[in-house]
C-alpha cells in the first residue's frame, strides 16, 4: 500500500530583511560590481577622470572657488533641460525643441517684465504657462495624433524659434529687475556667518552628505530584501565617506568664493523631486515600462497616451524654468538665446547611461552627463582651445557614450 505525501504547508523562511542584516552582507569583490554596474559606475569614473585631467592642466584654476561657482551658473540651465530631456529619452521620444522653447519664454518675461513694466515675478509666471502650453502641444501631437516626438519637435523647433522672433520683434531686450536677476545671479551668504567662509553653505552640504549616506543605506536594505547583489558594509561606507568628501569639497570651495547660489538650491530641489518622481511614484514606473516595452506596457494596463502626453508637459516646463534662468543670468532676453541647447540636454542624458532604445536612464546619471560635459567646456575654455575643437571632443565624447551603452548590450545578451 502507498503511502500518499500531502504537500508541505509550512513556508520557506524569508531571507533576513532588517537592517541589521545590511552590515553584514554582501561581496568585497570591487571588480565583479564595477562589471555588474557597468553603465552607471563608468560615468563616475570618467567623471573622476576628467575633473583631475582638467585640474593638472589648468595648474588647478579648475578646482579654485571662482571657477567651480562659474560652472554652476553657466550651465545650471543645461542640467535642468537634461532631467526633462532624460525622462522623454526613458519614454522612447526626444525632443529638439528645448532651445527655441528656452529662447520664447524668456522672450515673453522680458515683454511683460521690461517692455511693459509688470513686476519680475509675473514674468517668471508667464514663462512658465508657455512652458507648459508648448509642452501641452508637443504632447498632443505625439500621444494623440500619432505623429513620431522627432518630427513634432523638429517643426517645434522652428515654429517656436519663429515666435520668438515675433515677440521680440528681432531686437534684443535688457536689463531686468535686480530680484529677476538673482534667480541665476543671486547667493545665499553671511546668513549663519562665518571667518572667510560662509557656514551656511558648509552646513547644507553637510545635510546633503547625510542625505546621500541615509538614501543609500535604505537603499542597501532594500537590495538585500530582495536578495540582490550589493557590496559589502565596509567598501559601502567607503563609497560614502567618497562621495562625502567630493560634496563637502565642492560646498567648501562655493563657500569661499560667494556662497550658496540660489540657481543651485533650485537645480538641487529639481533633482530630488524628479528623482522621486522617477523611482518611487506609479507615473515614473510607467515611463520606464513604455520605454522598455511598449506592447507589453499597453497589455498591462498602462494609459500609454496620457503618459506621453505628461512627459512633453514636463518637458515644456523644465524649459521654461531653464529660459528663466538664461534669461536672468544673461540679463536679457535674444532672439538667437537658447541655440544648440537641446543638443547638450540630449548628450547629457547619453552620456550619463540612458538607452537609445529607451527604458534606462536617471536623472542621477543624467546631471553627472551634464556635469561631464560641462567641466570639458569649461576646462577647454580655460586652456583656450578654439571653439572649433570643443565641438569636436564634444561629438567624439557623445559617439563613445553611446557606443558604449551598445557595447553594454551586447555584452548583457552573450552573457545570457
Amino acid at each position: 500500500m502507498t503511502s500518499i505525501k500531502t504537500p508541505s504547508t509550512e513556508r520557506p523562511t524569508p531571507p533576513d530583511s532588517t537592517p541589521a542584516a545590511a552590515l553584514h552582507t554582501g561581496t568585497s569583490d570591487l571588480r565583479a560590481l564595477v562589471l555588474n554596474n557597468l553603465r552607471q559606475s563608468g560615468i563616475y569614473v570618467a567623471l573622476v577622470v576628467i575633473v583631475a585631467l582638467f585640474a593638472i592642466l589648468t595648474d588647478g584654476v579648475s578646482l579654485s572657488p571662482g571657477n567651480i561657482t562659474n560652472i554652476v551658473l553657466q550651465y545650471s540651465y543645461i542640467l535642468v533641460l537634461a532631467i526633462g530631456m532624460v525622462i522623454l529619452i526613458i519614454g522612447g521620444h526626444i525632443d529638439l525643441s528645448v532651445g527655441s522653447v528656452v529662447a520664447l519664454t524668456g522672450a515673453v518675461s522680458a515683454v511683460l517684465v521690461i517692455q511693459q513694466g509688470y513686476p519680475w515675478w509675473v514674468g517668471i509666471v508667464a514663462a512658465l504657462v508657455v512652458g507648459v502650453a508648448v509642452g501641452a502641444w508637443h504632447g498632443f501631437w505625439v500621444a494623440y495624433a500619432g505623429i513620431p516626438a522627432f518630427i513634432v519637435t523638429l517643426a517645434g523647433m522652428l515654429l517656436f524659434r519663429g515666435l520668438t522672433l515675433r515677440v521680440l520683434d528681432n531686437i534684443s531686450l535688457s536689463p531686468f529687475p535686480g530680484e529677476y536677476q538673482r534667480v541665476a545671479a543671486g547667493f545665499l551668504n553671511g546668513l549663519l556667518g562665518g571667518q572667510g567662509f560662509d557656514a551656511f553653505t558648509l552646513l547644507i552640504g553637510a545635510v546633503a552628505v547625510a542625505g546621500y549616506a541615509v538614501s543609500g543605506f535604505r537603499t542597501r536594505v532594500a537590495r538585500v530584501r530582495y536578495q540582490q547583489p550589493v557590496e559589502s558594509f565596509p567598501l559601502f561606507v567607503a563609497r560614502v565617506v567618497a562621495v562625502g568628501a567630493v560634496i563637502m569639497y565642492f560646498a567648501w570651495q562655493l563657500a569661499h568664493a560667494r556662497g550658496l547660489p540660489i540657481v543651485l538650491i533650485v537645480l538641487a530641489v529639481l533633482v530630488l523631486v524628479y528623482g522621486l518622481l522617477t523611482r518611487r511614484t506609479v507615473f515614473g514606473r510607467q515611463v520606464y515600462a513604455i520605454g522598455g516595452n511598449l506592447s507589453a506596457a499597453a497589455l498591462s494596463g498602462v494609459k500609454v497616451r496620457t503618459v506621453n502626453f505628461w512627459m512633453f508637459v514636463n518637458m515644456g516646463f523644465l524649459a521654461a524654468v531653464a529660459g528663466v534662468i538664461y534669461s536672468s543670468r544673461s540679463n536679457g532676453a535674444q532672439p538667437a538665446a537658447g541655440n544648440m541647447f537641446e543638443l547638450d540636454a540630449i548628450a547629457a542624458a547619453f552620456i550619463g547611461g540612458a538607452a537609445v532604445t529607451g527604458g534606462v536612464g536617471t536623472v542621477v546619471g543624467a546631471m553627472v552627463g551634464g556635469l561631464i560635459m560641462a567641466v570639458m567646456s569649461n576646462g577647454m575654455q580655460l586652456m583656450g582651445v578654439d571653439q572649433s575643437t570643443q565641438s569636436v571632443v564634444k561629438g567624439l565624447v557623445l559617439l563613445v557614450a553611446v557606443a558604449f551603452d551598445v557595447y553594454n548590450k551586447r555584452r548583457a545578451g552573450n552573457a545570457r
